[in-house]
């Protein structure tokens, strides 16, 4: 597979000297958390800051995941990179990709992916940790960008997998905020309707306990494009109520 650069971090990266693979292996960085292990294989992520602009590096040996595309497995960064590239050509906002590349060295597979950091903007786990401090346009304004969010992401047919607190990033603009999506690993088309979409909703609202039922109802609105009170709001939650019930029994 030929190396993907982004036109746009082509020149920053070269002028480091980073614009290979072979280069971006071999930077000496410190990990910003403990590599992830799985069959004699591992993946760790770095911070890199060039010149103002932030970035993840991320890298990993032998650590593998079948897919559809490589049924006796391939690095999961490549199927987060084909993710990437199809989030984009759907406009859906998420993490943009600036380099991507795979390797085999005597046996050993190597994977590369580098991604803009999300400088300015804040996880929604990190606003629910301070949900109460925020005011109630606050509120209504974080409620309805995820909503659109997941509305944009479920109207092109596609399931996130990971639809969790942690993984939607959002910035405040003049009038709202803007929300965009991180870790596409798991994403999937959207094979089952509604069976797919509240599979997909329901682990963001078992996160999310600083909401009460008002509060969902506003998500739910921007979700459906009705209003709050109207009958298919209802059955949503309903349904969303349910799953998370059974979720939590379980």
């Amino acid at each position: 597979m030929t190396d993907f650069l982004a036109a746009e971090d082509r020149a920053l990266l070269e002028r480091h000297g980073l614009g290979t693979f072979d280069a971006l292996w071999a930077k000496q960085l410190d990990a910003v958390d403990e590599p992830n292990t799985a069959g004699g294989g591992w993946s760790s992520v770095f911070r890199l800051d060039l010149e103002g602009q932030g970035f993840y590096l991320k890298r990993q040996s032998n650590y593998l995941t079948r897919t559809f595309h490589a049924p006796f497995g391939e690095p999961s960064f490549a199927r987060e990179f084909r993710n990437i590239t199809r989030y984009q050509k759907m406009g859906i906002p998420a993490l943009q990709a600036a380099f991507f590349g795979e390797r085999k060295v005597d046996g050993e597979v190597r994977a590369i992916l580098l991604t803009r950091a999300l400088d300015g903007w804040d996880d929604l786990d990190t606003l629910l940790q301070r949900w109460s401090d925020l005011s109630a346009a606050q509120h209504s304004a974080i409620l309805h960008a995820c909503g659109q969010l997941a509305r944009r992401l479920h109207g092109v047919r596609q399931v996130h997998g990971c639809f969790y607190p942690k993984h939607i990033f959002l910035r405040a603009t003049g009038d709202g905020y803007q929300a965009q999506l991180i870790d596409l690993e798991k994403t999937r088309p959207l094979l089952f309707g509604q069976r797919d979409r509240i599979k997909d909703l329901e682990p963001l609202l078992r996160r999310a306990p600083e909401w009460d039922e008002g509060q969902l109802r506003e998500l739910l609105a921007s979700y459906v494009d009705q209003a709050g009170d109207s009958s298919l709001v209802d059955s949503w939650v309903s349904r969303l109520t349910a799953r998370r019930s059974h979720k939590e029994t379980r």
